[in-house]
């Protein structure tokens, strides 16, 4: 993931996310792009879950869907289940999503 700009990728069947979560963060929220000190690039997002028995991780897959329009189900986290940061899958239109997440953060 070495775009440097944009911490998701598409792909043939959706989009890969990274993000950094905080969980107990006060409330439920997509915030920015933040670069990491080894130049990647990382999705923040707080939820006001705590980071128990998946909790954050629930809560973070429900914010993701509704931020981005689309069915829970169809977002699955694919790495980083007991970790700060996570890559996250999100089935369906790569382009849209990724034109959604740009809007979202500003981007462009």
């Amino acid at each position: 993931m070495s775009s440097g700009e944009r911490p998701w990728l598409v792909v043939p069947d959706g989009i890969v996310v990274t993000v950094r979560l905080t969980p107990k963060g006060g409330r439920d929220a997509i915030e920015t792009v933040e670069r990491l000190a080894d130049g990647r690039s990382v999705l923040k997002a707080r939820v006001r879950a705590a980071a128990s028995e998946g909790e954050a991780n629930a809560a973070l897959v429900k914010l993701v869907a509704k931020t981005l329009g689309v069915a829970p189900r169809d977002v699955s986290l694919v790495a980083g289940a007991s970790a700060r940061l996570k890559r996250l899958k999100i089935d369906g239109p790569g382009a849209t999503l990724a034109a959604a997440l740009e809007k979202i953060c500003a981007i462009g």
